[in-house]
């Protein structure tokens, strides 16, 4: 081939691409303060994101946890021809064992998982649009495989576009409540489940100062942080579980994020309370963003006060609370716990996706697809699960 006419081949290649792709440039960050313009303007409730990925919930959680595991922001910024930003994929480079994965940020903290999308572009994008990202990111970053993980299919009732990539169900289901607006409260929790928790209730209110509120102001959300930083530990080690919230820097996270003001009047995360003027009962905090309430954890009181099932009563309250705002949607987090099922009669789909980078990639993106199979399909055969629980039990 002719110098001439390898330059045509090129030039005609780079045509085609073009027509075949919106994403006309790629911009590779590894300073939130870079991209934080652009970021905030993707949240915005035009666009297209969960509030796991919102500026305020990722930024101090990469401040104290991210930089302390020594993890490296990975901002990756999709533009088009007019340079106007079409998506933000929010992600940390992660090295470990000669590997580096690129996934997103937040860890074990963030339920859900998604880019931050224009509108209008998610509604349309292509794998043709999706192949040029990879493309990008396959050359301008040193990255060896995407874990893209924990991923919702559907987020208020528009297809997540990651999807078209070639994905897997998540190794864990995430309960679901859908409720509908301007329905009356037996539409949501039954009758009798309602009589039952309103029993329970009524001993909780017999106690002095007793009752229910989401914390507004500062005060009462250090109050609420300080018991529950008391509390937690308790619970876990009740449970013979290791506790997350004694990892470096998390306790600053949630803290922070917890009293970072949005512009809609809640906060970066959210916490619901019962309370007496002994004690505080219950806890519940979680996301929300006009449509949907996430929890991200809860804890209650190690006084005899527990078994009146003080953390149903609050979900209750918590679910008539966001009902009565017109939310769509509440979930309780991954995980078949008994307690979800009282409330959530469906599931969140939600997917991974493993993708090589590298040749040492392949291997590194096969590995971890097989291991999350394997995950899901312990946690979805009950005997397998029940074996799996007897032997974590005798390892601790």
């Amino acid at each position: 081939m002719t110098m001439a006419a390898a330059i045509e081949n090129r030039t005609a290649e780079a045509q085609a691409w073009c027509k075949a792709s919106r994403v006309a440039g790629v911009d590779i960050l590894h300073d939130l303060s870079q991209a934080e313009t652009i970021w905030r303007g993707l949240e915005s409730p035009r666009q297209f994101s969960t509030p796991y990925q919102r500026f305020d919930f990722l930024s101090p959680w990469q401040r104290r946890v991210g930089e302390r595991q020594n993890l490296l922001p990975l901002i990756v910024i999709a533009y088009d021809t007019e340079r106007r930003p079409l998506l933000l994929l929010p992600l940390v480079l992660r090295h470990e064992r000669g590997v580096r994965t690129a996934c997103f940020m937040g860890g074990k903290h963030a339920t859900f998982n998604m880019a931050l999308w224009d509108r209008d572009f998610a509604a349309s994008t292509t794998t043709a649009d999706l192949d040029t990202l990879l493309s990008a990111i396959r050359s301008r970053s040193v990255a060896d495989v995407l874990a893209l993980t924990q991923q919702p299919l559907r987020w208020r009732e528009s297809a997540n576009p990651m999807a078209l990539l070639p994905n897997q169900a998540s190794a864990n289901d995430c309960p679901l409540m859908t409720m509908v607006p301007g329905a009356p409260p037996v539409a949501r929790i039954s009758r009798s489940f309602r009589g039952r928790l309103k029993g329970k209730e009524r001993k909780l209110q017999a106690l002095p100062g007793y009752r229910y509120y989401a914390a507004s102001a500062d005060t009462e959300i250090q109050r609420l942080l300080d018991a529950f930083f008391r509390l937690k530990p308790l619970r876990m080690a009740e449970q013979k579980l290791p506790n997350v919230f004694a990892e470096p820097g998390v306790e600053d996270f949630i803290r922070s994020a917890c009293m970072t003001p949005l512009a809609d009047g809640g906060h970066a995360i959210d916490i619901h309370a019962l309370e007496c003027d002994d004690e505080v009962i219950a806890i519940y905090a979680g996301v929300a963003d006009g449509y949907r309430f996430s929890m991200m954890f809860n804890t209650y009181t190690m006084s005899g006060n527990s078994r009146h099932s003080p953390g149903l009563v609050l979900m209750r309250n918590i679910v008539d609370h966001y009902a009565e705002r017109g939310y769509h949607t509440l979930d309780l987090g991954v995980g078949s716990d008994d307690y979800k099922k009282l409330f959530c009669k469906g599931d969140e789909p939600i997917f991974d996706c493993f993708i090589p980078l590298s040749l040492r990639g392949r291997v590194t993106a096969a590995a971890m697809s097989g291991i999350n199979r394997a995950k899901r399909l312990v946690k979805h055969t009950p005997a397998l699960f029940q074996m799996a629980q007897k032997l974590r039990s005798v390892l601790r």
